[in-house]
């Protein structure tokens, strides 16, 4: 797990589960990383880059790099000039992402009424598109 405030022994010792979770989800960014590598299923570098407005290249570089160490995300490297890198979800970012569509209707139901979604309905569990294509 990626060394960090929550991952202390003294923070671990509150409610296991949940400081672990704290620890993994920690960083202004991941839980949005998370997001748009779940519904586009595939993302470059510069595609979050672009969706995450603000974020440097700094802290996405070491957002990712946490979130692949812990488990969460898959980073592939293609032999090619320029180096292209993609990420996708491993299989326990997978298993988040019923969490992550719950997280959402929730916001959207408690935190943004009135708001239209373009991500509405959530991550397409099923019938995705792989390319990570620019949908909504």
């Amino acid at each position: 797990m990626a060394d960090n405030k929550f991952n202390t022994e003294q923070a671990l010792a509150r409610c296991l589960p949940m400081s672990k979770l704290q620890a993994v989800l920690s960083g202004k960014w991941k839980i949005l990383i998370l997001w748009y590598v779940a519904f586009y299923k595939v993302q470059r570098f510069g595609q979050l880059a672009r969706r995450l407005e603000g974020v440097t290249q700094a802290t996405l570089s070491k957002q990712l790099r946490q979130l692949e160490e812990d488990g969460f995300l898959r980073r592939q490297v293609y032999p090619e000039v320029p180096p292209r890198v993609e990420y996708s979800l491993t299989e326990l970012g997978q298993s988040f992402e019923p969490l992550l569509n719950q997280m959402l209707e929730w916001s959207q139901s408690r935190l943004c009424s009135g708001y239209e979604n373009p991500y509405a309905g959530g991550i397409p569990l099923e019938d995705a598109d792989e390319t990570g294509t620019e949908n909504p």
